[in-house]
């Protein structure tokens, strides 16, 4: 096994779970399950198969020999036919009805429709629990007082759990995004060679009733609402490049919080959760490196450029098909789920655990907050008889001496000790640090955060109280 390339999604990032998905044994078990829905619909039309036949294939719809299949194959050199034959092994009685009217992509893109469908319900019940758990740090520290940012530069105040619902909601929007995906997927169908449905036209004699109820009998047998309305030999393949902009809609939101999270661990404010034996360098014994977070970046990046695949894929399908879409497919869309899969569970990881320093992050707020409260400063003076504009004129020259000793000195914010030595302003350290009280300069955050999970998130868990909870064990 050394010998040979494997995976790192299988390796070391990808749940089992997900894996099998997109595993052997998952496609051609549904290709079994698409030609007994085939052969069931068709009966039922009128067609001379009978319900033996259809039993036998049920029968053995999970018994694969892939043995005899992958010899098959290596003759005829096609796949479908390969597992047709080796279907026709197990089930005499039935081999002379497989496939009947079908074309390859019948059971090839019906499977690859079913598979995305199953794996985005994977997706989606993962990206509910990490929500789940992004809401309960939001809560948590809801009213914890912390620099806010623009240009990465410190700007105002807002609170550790008001950022954590700005990470949450992008979160949610990739929600909508999957649930939509979800809903709208539809099968191939029943097309034939070219979209025409020649070959049922010619079984069924022309009769287009039964042609289409035996499209809608196998619809809802794979457990769909319906059928694209119009296809060449394969759906069109602008769906792929569809679920794949959904998966990298979720890179998105995972990369951000992913910066910002590694940011933070150097502001030594929040940290991922760190292992009791765990070496955060070979080199440095006393570091703790933001790996976690650092893999979500990576693996973030690969999904977000995965998804040009299949844009290119779908810009040049030719006519009614090509078969250049082929082996990209089998990467592209199988590796665009694996590694969200991989974030997903990384995000479960570190969100299960995320650590907060508050007194760090009180710290790094009281050093910026006496330019921050500047305009409080000034007005508590005003309201004592001082001269706005003449008060305006020495805070601006205070703050501009004070950041001089912060950066040229590497002294100390010295702006408050200015203030209080200036009689214009007339106000003592303890009227100034009355004013200085972070929790005075977060606006609305607090309220925010409330608002924002009593009307966004108390549904969604409402909704889900069933699949949450959900933990995850990383393999390194």
């Amino acid at each position: 096994m050394y010998q040979n390339y494997e995976s790192p999604f299988s390796t070391r990032y990808a749940s089992e779970e997900m894996q099998f998905l997109f595993s052997a044994q998952k496609k051609f078990s549904t290709w079994r399950r698409l030609w007994v829905a085939l052969a069931r619909a068709e009966m039922k039309m009128g067609l001379p198969i009978t319900q033996e036949q259809v039993d036998e294939l049920e029968a053995n719809v999970d018994n694969i020999d892939f043995k005899v299949a992958e010899e098959r194959e290596k003759l005829v050199r096609h796949d479908v036919m390969s597992h047709v034959y080796a279907y026709g092994q197990q089930c005499p009685k039935a081999k002379g009805i497989i496939h009947l009217g079908a074309t390859s992509c019948y059971v090839g893109d019906n499977t690859d429709i079913i598979i995305m469908r199953d794996a985005l319900q994977v997706v989606r019940r993962k990206l509910i629990n990490v929500i789940d758990l992004l809401a309960n740090f939001a809560e948590e520290h809801k009213a914890q007082p912390c620099l806010a940012y623009t240009h990465l530069q410190p700007a105002q105040l807002t609170t550790v759990g008001k950022r954590a619902t700005l990470w949450i909601n992008e979160l949610l929007m990739d929600l909508e995004e999957v649930d939509y995906r979800i809903k709208n997927l539809k099968l191939l169908g029943s097309k034939g060679t070219t979209g025409t449905q020649a070959s049922f036209v010619e079984l069924f004699e022309g009769d287009s009733k039964k042609i289409k109820e035996t499209e809608r009998l196998i619809c809802e047998e794979m457990g769909f609402d319906g059928v694209v309305p119009v296809s060449g030999q394969t759906y069109s393949r602008k769906i792929d490049s569809q679920v794949l902009s959904t998966l990298a809609g979720i890179a998105q939101s995972t990369s951000k919080f992913s910066n910002d999270m590694r940011i933070l661990q150097n502001f030594k404010e929040m940290e991922e959760p760190f292992e009791k034996n765990q070496i955060g360098s070979s080199a440095m014994p006393y570091k703790r490196n933001p790996m976690r977070s650092e893999r979500i970046t990576s693996l973030s990046r690969f999904v977000m450029t995965d998804v040009l695949n299949a844009y290119f894929t779908a810009g040049t399908q030719w006519f009614e098909r090509t078969l250049d879409d082929s082996a990209n497919k089998r990467l592209s869309v199988a590796e665009g789920f694996l590694a969200i899969d991989s974030i997903l569970n990384i995000m479960l990881n570190i969100c299960d655990g995320l650590v907060v320093y508050p007194k760090v992050v009180e710290q790094r707020v009281l050093k910026e907050l006496p330019f921050m409260a500047t305009e409080n400063i000034m007005m508590t003076a005003v309201k004592k008889g001082g001269d706005r504009q003449e008060l305006h004129e020495k805070l601006r020259q205070h703050s501009i001496a004070a950041a001089k000793v912060v950066k040229e000195e590497g002294g100390e914010n010295d702006l408050i000790d200015r203030v209080c030595a200036d009689p214009s302003f007339g106000l003592t350290k303890e009227e100034i640090q009355s004013v200085l009280q972070p929790i005075h300069f977060v606006g609305r955050s607090v309220e925010q955060v409330e608002e924002f999970l009593q009307d966004y998130i108390a549904p969604l868990r409402e909704a889900n109280r069933d699949i949450l909870n959900e933990k995850a064990e990383l393999s390194v």
